[in-house]
């Protein structure tokens, strides 16, 4: 027993020596500061996430989708605000947009074949996270689903959106300014509203066989739907937009 205590603290010395004078490198990254490797655990690289760009090389001159996917080329951040100016790059709000480039032949549904909801040359607008990037001819572009795309905008006023499948358009109702019992509330208090009212829908979802089932709610309709879900917008009228999906509205009030 003496003996295998020995060979284990001579193991345990020699590594001790072959690390002596190395020292925790100190990496930078810009978007969350400092990070010790010597000290990374687990929970710290979870929060980690590093998102890349394919690149296509230049032999390819063209890209295909396929089935029920849309090529996407990805519309730019605005660099200036609307008074001119210049934002810094975390500053500038992240596209969600872009010009249709190139669709698929379309989903089948059994023997139905329906085909996709956007054209090539149009504006769209598509949900966050959604698609996979991929940099061609040196620009930034996006492969997607149909049903990744919120609506088609092919204007600069987001009140002007118009719906894909079951997605609704709802124009925000304001904040409340005051509580109940009359206190008036800061900007950082006022409660997140989650009442709005229906200003477009979409065609509606699809079923098994690929026919469009009629959304439950119609422009107009003042609804309450689920928090911290779709694409928040802001309009030309300086109003708050959301584009969601149908099954996120809860109840229509009146």
């Amino acid at each position: 027993m003496a003996t295998t205590q020995m060979t284990a603290s001579s193991i345990s010395a020699r590594n001790m020596a072959l690390f002596e004078g190395l020292r925790p490198s100190v990496v930078q990254f810009p978007c969350v500061g400092h990070v010790r490797i010597g000290n990374l655990t687990q929970r710290t690289l979870k929060g980690i996430v590093v998102k890349a760009s394919t690149v296509v090389a230049p032999k390819y001159t063209t890209i295909k989708p396929l089935g029920d996917r849309v090529l996407v080329k990805i519309k730019e951040a605005e660099e200036k605000t609307e008074g001119g100016i210049l934002l810094p790059t975390t500053a500038q709000t992240k596209p969600q947009g872009g010009e249709v480039v190139a669709i698929g032949e379309g989903k089948t549904f059994g023997k139905n074949k329906l085909d996709i909801s956007v054209e090539s040359g149009e504006q769209v607008v598509y949900s966050k996270y959604a698609g996979t990037e991929v940099e061609f001819n040196g620009t930034k572009h996006l492969i997607l689903k149909d049903d990744d795309i919120v609506g088609i905008l092919n204007t600069d006023d987001v009140k002007d959106l118009k719906p894909l499948n079951d997605r609704v358009l709802i124009r925000v109702s304001e904040a409340e300014e005051m509580t109940a019992g009359g206190l008036l509330l800061t900007e950082a208090t006022k409660e997140k509203p989650s009442v709005g009212t229906v200003v477009a829908v979409g065609p509606g979802s699809l079923d098994e066989e690929g026919n469009r089932k009629p959304l439950s709610v119609i422009p107009g309709n003042t609804v309450l739907y689920s928090k911290y879900v779709g694409n928040n917008f802001k309009g030309k009228d300086s109003s708050d937009y959301i584009a969601l999906r149908a099954s996120d509205v809860i109840v229509i009030l009146s």
